[in-house]
């Protein structure tokens, strides 16, 4: 019989984003990325889309798509994001489940997922209900095509998540072997009880429903796939292969399906390089011809289930007690903190279930006057998640409201049902999953909390949030400080809180350092620009003006002014606050500008604080990445004043440090540190200029042999990497272009000098594409002109630095192999 492999990544990321900015902060323990989702992408999501195929002396032959061989699902929040953020990973994706229907019989790779992660045993019918069909109209909108699969987050699955999953046309799913409960061949009468993952995972089996329906389950290989995710599997793409093989066996004699699922991070973040073993598992079985790559879809066309299964009611992949990881202080958790204890769970989902209901009162009662189905509106309200344009929000709200709503009346509609979306995100099954109450995944969805309780107090129920205070106290930490649940929502989403003054405080103390036009963008509002007036005395500056501020999300507005007293450096006084009346705004305009121009600067701050109160905002109150920004613009000069002088200090030293080196005398530490500091900031300064002069490279390398110092590899490959990726991309868009060429060239061969392992991976991927849309240029190169004849050698050269097996890259290209 056939023997069919598949194998399956769960890629996801839990979502990060501010809940009033609708935006992914700087996260400083992802440097040198922005946040974790770019150096998560850039360690695995990017690379499965261009794994390498190698030769034996593992330089690259070939460089392919892991996604169009295997199955996947990515979770909906993070496509959104990378589709924003990493539009090429993205369309790479989209691309390589297009390619996945034409080699699999008409069945995509991509598998739906439940929309943002919830434990749907633990989830009420109607937000099953929600996050199924938000799932499906998700994926609907990334692939063009409706779901065959769906994965359940942690694959935690219950019957009415299987009934929600087969009435909403999802035909299979993946759970783990020890969730089937029991099985038996279709049409016997007598069912075998299972225990201890006894199931035979190499064939599908039917799921009989109370209400008639049927589902198929697939229950993966857990050996193996516990193999890959612990035990070093991906260290040898062969031993891989050979591992998945293991999984046949001579005694079925149906057509045995071997796979297996685990997180896709684990093929690249998790194990470094896992996308180059897991494209050399696929190459090797392929080649051989020990298997056939399938996925979940075609296999099941080809092999429908022959057996029926039960399975084990509220069970997941990664808890041994079913569910309770995700409630309970069970004893599951991520390991390394002796002492600690997870009796926070219990608390927390009891406090947020005890939200979610009255929220759920105060959006019915909210929304009954104005729309037809509150519950309808919700299921729908996905299609102005992934398009918030004025014309499809109007479409929105046209389909479901009972008459034609105002502008007031919109903005209610639109804050209840973002209400509810905070509410599904608060349920993210990560805010459960690690140790501690305080850790950043579930402080994330406490602060969606926050967010849903903010829009609640405005639109429909007040007085909630003490009472849901007191029982998220209830959940401590395992740290002294903070304290409790309670007290993390006042250090932590407390002061998140945004609102559309908050917005204009940002453009008003940004408008010191930086130009805007007459309509801007800040996150997830719009500005514009109705007055402005900006005078500057030396390194004072006044500002002046008033802004029309929009939500994006749930198009609520206010017209704001301000007035912002910059001192120089850090240092500035800024007042704002809603529209009163424009004889107020020009009033208050004149007497600051005059006072200005007359350098009574106390008398401005006398009357910001009549005008605007005595809350006054600083730097301090910069939304994060435009904080650290405009940071970067003031210290700038001083940080640059400082690595001139500690250059020079070291140019002045060197001499006398040699002397002492040759007398062998210990040459004094502040002297070595200095050294270290001063050839760590020439690096960096040469290859950020305009040109490398290897000369000058070669003696700071040397140096850094003398003086036994380090090099921040970190800053200095990050640099590099994205020096050379620019100029590749200018060159596959330039490629008849030598003096690019050549300084591709000069970068690659001054990498090799240095003590730093830079990250090839675009660079190299761009050389692929150069030569696959060069292919009769090559094919036509031999005996042309010297000009061409001088690229051809040069592009060869290129590829052998990049570590490619340039003659047989470029016979390919030219179509001799």
């Amino acid at each position: 019989m056939e023997r069919f492999l598949c194998i399956h990544g769960h890629f996801y990321q839990p979502p990060r984003e501010n809940p009033w900015l609708e935006a992914v902060e700087i996260q400083d323990s992802a440097y040198p990325y922005h946040d974790w989702n770019e150096r998560i992408t850039a360690e695995c999501y990017a690379p499965n889309t261009a794994a390498r195929n190698l030769d034996g002396e593992g330089r690259i032959l070939e460089i392919v798509s892991n996604y169009a061989r295997i199955s996947f699902n990515f979770g909906p929040t993070l496509l959104s994001w990378m589709e924003k953020h990493t539009p090429d990973t993205y369309r790479a994706i989209q691309a390589a489940d297009r390619q996945s229907i034409i080699w699999r019989s008409g069945h995509g790779a991509a598998l739906a997922q439940v929309y943002n992660h919830i434990i749907m045993p633990l989830a009420s019918l109607r937000d099953k209900q929600t996050q199924v069909q938000w799932g499906i109209r998700d994926f609907e909108h990334r692939f063009q095509r409706l779901p065959e699969g769906m994965w359940l987050a942690e694959s935690a699955v219950d019957t009415e998540t299987l009934e929600v999953l087969s009435e909403a046309g999802i035909r299979f799913t993946i759970l783990a072997p020890h969730q089937a409960g029991r099985v038996r061949k279709i049409g016997s009468s007598r069912w075998k009880e299972l225990n201890g993952s006894r199931i035979d995972p190499s064939q599908a089996y039917l799921c009989r429903l109370p209400s008639g329906r049927r589902i198929t389950i697939f229950f993966y290989d857990g050996p193996i796939s516990q193999a890959v995710a612990f035990e070093k599997l991906l260290n040898s793409g062969e031993q891989f292969a050979e591992r998945l093989m293991s999984g046949f066996s001579g005694n079925r004699s149906h057509s045995q399906l071997v796979h297996i699922a685990t997180d896709g991070e684990t093929y690249g973040h998790h194990h470094s390089f896992g996308e180059m073993a897991l494209g050399h598992a696929l190459n090797h079985i392929e080649e051989n011809n020990l298997a056939r790559l399938t996925n979940y879809g075609e296999y099941l066309e080809l092999n429908p289930a022959t057996h029926e299964v039960q399975i084990v009611e509220n069970s997941s992949w990664s808890c041994m007690h079913g569910i309770e990881r995700w409630r309970n202080d069970c004893g599951c958790n991520s390991g390394g903190n002796a002492g600690w204890n997870q009796q926070w769970r219990q608390p927390l989902r009891n406090a947020l279930d005890w939200l979610s209901e009255q929220l759920a009162s105060g959006y019915e009662n909210g929304l009954a006057e104005y729309v037809k189905d509150p519950w309808e509106a919700r299921n729908d309200y996905i299609e102005v998640i992934l398009d918030r344009s004025e014309e499809n929000v109007a479409a929105f709200l046209l389909r479901h409201s009972l008459r034609p709503l105002d502008d007031e009346a919109a903005v209610t509609v639109l804050s209840l049902l973002e209400m509810q979306r905070h509410t599904l995100l608060m349920y993210t099954s990560c805010g459960w999953f690690f140790d501690e109450l305080s850790g950043l995944e579930t402080v994330q969805i406490i602060q969606y909390a926050g967010r849903a309780l903010q829009l609640a107090e405005k639109c429909c129920i007040q007085g909630i949030e003490a009472p849901f205070l007191e029982r998220l106290a209830l959940a401590g930490s395992n740290l002294p400080e903070p304290g409790n649940g309670a007290e993390i929502y006042e250090k932590y989403v407390k002061p998140a809180m945004i609102d559309l003054i908050k917005v204009g405080a940002h453009y008003a103390v940004s408008s010191a350092f930086q130009e805007y036009g007459a309509e801007s963008g800040i996150f997830s509002f719009r500005v514009f620009k109705e007055d402005f007036l900006i005078i500057q005395a030396g390194q004072m500056r006044l500002a002046v003006g008033k802004i029309f501020v929009r939500s994006s999300i749930t198009r609520k507005a206010d017209r704001i002014t301000f007035c912002n007293l910059y001192f120089g450096g850090h240092a500035l006084n800024c007042g704002v606050r809603s529209f009163i009346s424009e004889e107020a705004y020009l009033t208050m305009k004149q007497e600051v500008a005059t006072a200005f121009n007359g350098g009574d600067f106390a008398a401005i701050i006398r009357m910001m604080d009549t005008y605007f109160g005595m809350h006054n905002y600083s730097l301090k109150d910069l939304f994060r990445d435009e904080q650290r920004h405009i940071l970067q613009l003031i210290i700038a000069g001083t940080l640059q004043n400082f690595e001139d002088k500690v250059i020079t200090l070291y140019e002045n030293s060197k001499s006398l440090m040699g002397f002492l080196k040759e007398t062998a005398m210990p040459v004094p530490q502040h002297f070595v540190t200095t050294a270290g500091t001063a050839l760590n900031l020439k690096l960096q300064k040469m290859f950020t200029s305009e040109t490398v002069d290897m000369g000058r490279l070669r003696e700071d390398v040397n140096e850094l042999g003398i003086w036994n110092v380090g090099v921040d590899d970190v800053a200095l490959e990050f640099i590099i990497r994205r020096r050379l990726e620019g100029l590749m991309a200018t060159l596959l868009e330039d490629p008849e272009n030598a003096r690019i060429l050549s300084e591709v060239l000069l970068l690659v061969e001054a990498d090799a000098l240095l003590p730093v392992d830079v990250n090839l991976w675009q660079t190299q991927n761009l050389y692929w594409a150069m030569l696959q849309s060069r292919t009769s240029e090559h094919g036509s190169n031999e005996g042309g002109s010297s000009g061409l004849s001088y690229r051809s050698e040069a592009v060869k050269n290129l590829g052998q630095l990049l570590f490619f097996n340039e003659t047989a890259v470029l016979a390919a290209a030219r179509g001799d192999l």
